[in-house]
């Protein structure tokens, strides 16, 4: 009944929300400016009767590099989910990238969802470029072990932000949408940029919970959850044939 809700939310967001661009400097700011399991999932697999804000290409290599980054976490992951790609996120990310409002957003959907954010002036080689700095917090992050946590665990960052990486390797995050919106005079930290290349990409289920460590220590695969069957693939709980996994990709 949760999912069913949240994806009725994500519905009613894309199709209301038409903001094209904003020039209010937003307030709380929490974000980073940035820069194979593809067996599983076939450029056909992920094919849209819409029109996209993000090419299939740049969607194969937001959550190819998620997963390489989810596979090798140290200390390893015991309860490590492989992500897909969801249909519903994407129209999210979709719906607030076309605000082009430096913030995060909106705020009655962050209940439930997850969200990282990225943005740069001009054009992108890559789109890797927007999303490796999130993975680059992990020199300023340091685990929090069991007996750290009494019973809640710290949030240990010698950074100026952590959370982006933490989101992206939160073990029981397996779902991630995103969006690129081209916004002109946007507005990031009180300056106009003329024309700045904005990446949304939102999550399900939602990390960074305070107090939590983002996955549980331990042997890869030994504390998957049923559903997966016990299948397990480059240290992630792999979805069984028998799950929904082509679901995500339709």
């Amino acid at each position: 009944m949760k999912t069913l809700y949240i994806n009725l939310i994500l519905l009613f967001i894309a199709s209301h929300v038409t903001v094209k661009n904003a020039t209010d400097l937003p307030t709380g700011v929490n974000m980073t400016i940035t820069e194979n399991v593809k067996d599983q999932v076939s450029v056909s697999a992920i094919k849209s009767r819409r029109k996209r804000y993000i090419s299939q290409s740049d969607m194969l290599a937001i959550v190819d590099y998620h997963n390489q980054v989810r596979a090798r976490v140290f200390p390893p992951a015991a309860n490590m989910e492989y992500m897909v790609w969801d249909e519903s996120l994407a129209r999210s990310a979709e719906s607030w990238a076309a605000t082009c409002i430096w913030d995060h957003g909106p705020p009655y959907l962050l209940r439930y969802l997850g969200q990282n954010l990225s943005v740069r002036t001009g054009n992108y080689r890559s789109i890797l470029q927007l999303v490796k700095p999130w993975y680059d917090e992990v020199k300023d992050y340091a685990f929090p072990y069991p007996q750290d946590c009494h019973p809640t665990c710290p949030m240990r960052c010698y950074g100026p932000m952590c959370t982006h990486y933490t989101q992206m390797v939160w073990g029981t995050t397996n779902r991630v949408g995103c969006a690129i919106q081209v916004c002109y005079n946007m507005v990031v930290w009180g300056s106009v940029w003329r024309q700045a290349t904005y990446l949304v990409c939102d999550y399900s289920p939602k990390g960074n919970w305070v107090g939590e460590a983002p996955y549980k220590l331990g042997v890869p695969c030994s504390a998957c959850p049923p559903s997966y069957g016990g299948s397990c693939r480059n240290n992630m709980c792999f979805p069984s044939l028998n799950s929904n996994f082509v679901y995500w990709f339709k």
